[in-house]
């Protein structure tokens, strides 16, 4: 049953080599399979100077074939059946590659695979299970910052300073205070080891109610950030004026007398 698949796939791929008139492997810069309910694909390290490759719209679950196409530069793997790329980071020269519409639902085996690729520009990664995670663009956009294009969208200075807020405290608090004249401590050194501040708690004297956190946080500046990361939801309610009609209006009855309207602001 495998080797029939392969037989398939193999097939394809003479198919493709006529149609474009190829005799040699080495003159092969593009192949184009998508649409031929493909489940496995054979190994194609034998055409060196792939530069393009159209798998999209086909059932595939890997790309374990894809090991030694050092040249390839434009991937197209949507729309499959795809649920891990692992083996994606022999492939350093990749500038496009489009993954939406797949089964992928491990982010982080996914960003591992993708940060050695220097040269990406443009990813799609939507319609995949880990895109439910609600921070699921800023994470990409913070582990993978050479990315420009991300599901066909921009990426912007916001989002990036965004997720540098999020995902890189620290370094958010180092930009700021050097943004605000502030002095930042520049006694590390990345050969000593790491070491991580106790967490303070109060005594057990110290009341306090049931739904307040009782953690006791060293620097002031990160209560202030998890506390904004916790906030409820603030609603202000008040009287639109413009609807309200003044009292020469209501002398020579120019306006209707419907009721005045309120205006509802709802914040974070």
């Amino acid at each position: 049953m495998w080797f029939d698949r392969l037989i398939i796939c193999y097939q394809a791929v003479e198919d493709q080599l006529k149609i474009c008139g190829h005799k040699r492997d080495s003159d092969v810069f593009e192949l184009f399979l998508s649409q031929k309910e493909l489940t496995e694909v054979i190994d194609l390290s034998r055409f060196k100077k792939l530069k393009y490759l159209w798998l999209h719209h086909n059932k595939l679950h890997g790309i374990g074939f894809l090991t030694r196409n050092y040249c390839l530069t434009e991937l197209y793997l949507n729309n499959n059946a795809i649920f891990e790329i692992q083996g994606l980071h022999y492939l350093p020269s990749l500038h496009i590659l489009l993954l939406h519409h797949n089964e992928m639902t491990d982010i982080d085996a996914t960003v591992k695979e993708l940060k050695g690729m220097l040269k990406l520009k443009t990813l799609s990664l939507y319609q995949n299970p880990f895109c439910q995670y609600n921070l699921y663009r800023l994470y990409i956009i913070y582990h993978l910052p050479g990315v420009e294009l991300l599901d066909r969208n921009k990426v912007t200075e916001k989002e990036r300073r965004s997720m540098i807020t999020i995902f890189n405290h620290k370094k958010a608090h180092t930009i700021q205070s050097i943004a605000f004249g502030g002095k930042v401590d520049a006694s590390w050194n990345p050969k000593l080891p790491i070491k991580q501040k106790p967490v303070q708690r109060p005594p057990s004297d110290f009341a306090l109610a049931d739904n307040v956190d009782k953690t006791v946080l060293e620097d002031p500046e990160d209560a202030v950030f998890i506390r904004s990361m916790k906030r409820s939801v603030m609603t202000f309610t008040s009287m639109n004026w413009d609807t309200v009609p003044t009292q020469e209006e209501k002398y020579f009855e120019q306006t209707s007398t419907e009721p005045a309207q309120m205006l509802t602001l709802t914040l974070r």
